[in-house]
């Protein structure tokens, strides 16, 4: 398998989640309960095909990467990017799961009052997640990949 090849595509998958729950968004306030859910379903799919390789990158990284802490990259860069994009977008990523997990159990179970109060924050963070993982792969990719928290070792043997 090319690892390489997984930062792109799960750039891809979080852009295609966030596109997914704007237009779930849009069909909601319309009416169309129903292409909603379709909607909301594919922004799962896209969501865990994007946890999925994530963890197998990460897990590879592991063991064939070692960190390296912002070569070249000016101190208030590296301060913005570490408080102010990626500890958020981190947070709220772990704490967005069981989010998603409740306000799908919810409708599966047609508890609508309960939905919609809580539904809207879920939509919110997932879409803040899914827009700032993209914003994070064009930084440590092509803006300034120097920033990249892993870089590439020779492996001995």
């Amino acid at each position: 398998m090319n690892y390489e090849a997984l930062p792109p595509i799960n750039a891809i998958l979080n852009g295609t989640s966030a596109v997914l729950l704007v237009i779930a968004y849009a069909l909601i306030k319309r009416g169309h309960y129903r292409a909603h859910a379709y909607f909301i379903l594919s922004a799962l799919v896209t969501s865990t095909a994007f946890l999925t390789c994530y963890l197998i990158y990460h897990a590879h990284a592991r063991a064939t990467y070692v960190d390296v802490r912002f070569p070249d990259v000016p101190l208030a860069l590296r301060a913005t990017y570490k408080w102010i994009l990626l500890l958020p977008h981190t947070l709220l990523a772990v704490g967005m799961l069981p989010m998603i997990f409740i306000s799908l159990t919810v409708a599966y179970r047609r508890r609508w009052a309960t939905h919609r109060r809580f539904s809207p924050w879920t939509m919110w963070i997932w879409l803040y997640v899914s827009v700032t993982g993209v914003i994070i792969y064009w930084l440590l990719y092509h803006l300034f990949p120097g920033m990249q928290c892993a870089a590439r070792v020779a492996t001995a043997g």
